[in-house]
């Protein structure tokens, strides 16, 4: 689940992620990255109280729009397309919780063209599984052309809807920026710019420039290269937020670079 914009406003789950849905919110360390944040209320404190409802009708994106200001949402997924003739959408998730998705009650919908996400209702919503989709209804929604119109358009929850993890979870955006190191040397690999969730979720980790593959030899590749990283708990014993800082017990040949 690799996307394309900033990790930032997303919320991304999974440290290794089985892909069931009825086991993607409950993950435990060396189980799940804890994605941004559960459903605590439905009723989330709702960042510009004043924004009106969004008309299913509006019109298709403007491409010279500008660029929305993101800085306090997370995108919890995004329509992909509509489902059957009475206004049901389908939506791609970048959430590992199903109640964004399940639990009626307000989100927050930015349009192609939009600034700001304007809150909506959410009536209802199931999930498919051999699809990894959510099919939701939302108010307003009522037939096909209306549900084509959302087309692209991106579900979001304000950034302050994050709750408290259990002990051992931990928010992807709290692991973007750490930096890794072995355990037993002590020495550098790198900082983490990325978490792809896979059968095991991986942390993409840019190596440090004096960081060497094979026994003190260098890559021959001039530019800084990643690797990917299993984050399970195997191979990240030592995650600690307060000092920036995973450590690592890769298997051999794990950080090698194929270049």
């Amino acid at each position: 689940m690799k996307h394309e914009e900033a990790e930032a406003n997303k919320e991304i789950g999974g440290r290794e992620a089985k892909g069931q849905r009825s086991k993607r919110a409950e993950k435990q360390r060396g189980k799940r990255v804890g994605g941004n944040s559960k459903i605590q209320n439905a009723q989330s404190p709702v960042p510009n109280p004043q924004s009106p409802a969004p008309s299913p009708q509006s019109p298709v994106a403007n491409p010279q729009s500008p660029v929305p200001n993101l800085d306090n949402w997370l995108e919890i997924g995004k329509i992909v397309s509509p489902q059957g003739l009475s206004g049901e959408l389908k939506v791609y998730p970048v959430s590992d919780f199903p109640e964004r998705f399940e639990v009626p009650g307000k989100r927050w919908l930015l349009r192609l063209d939009g600034t700001e996400p304007q809150p909506i209702e959410l009536l209802t919503g199931r999930y498919i599984s051999n699809k990894n989709l959510y099919v939701i209804k939302l108010t307003g929604v009522e037939t096909c052309d209306q549900a084509e119109a959302l087309r692209g358009c991106k579900l979001m929850v304000p950034v302050s809807d994050r709750p408290q993890l259990a002990e051992d979870e931990y928010h992807v955006l709290d692991l973007i920026g750490l930096e890794v190191f072995m355990q037993a040397s002590g020495e550098l690999v790198g900082t983490v710019v990325d978490i792809i969730p896979a059968g095991n979720d991986l942390l993409e980790v840019k190596l440090h420039e004096s960081f060497t593959t094979d026994k003190g030899q260098m890559t021959n590749d001039k530019k800084q290269k990643t690797v990917l990283i299993p984050f399970v708990e195997a191979i990240a014993p030592v995650v600690d937020l307060k000092s920036n800082r995973i450590e690592i017990t890769p298997p051999p040949g794990l950080l090698e670079i194929n270049n």
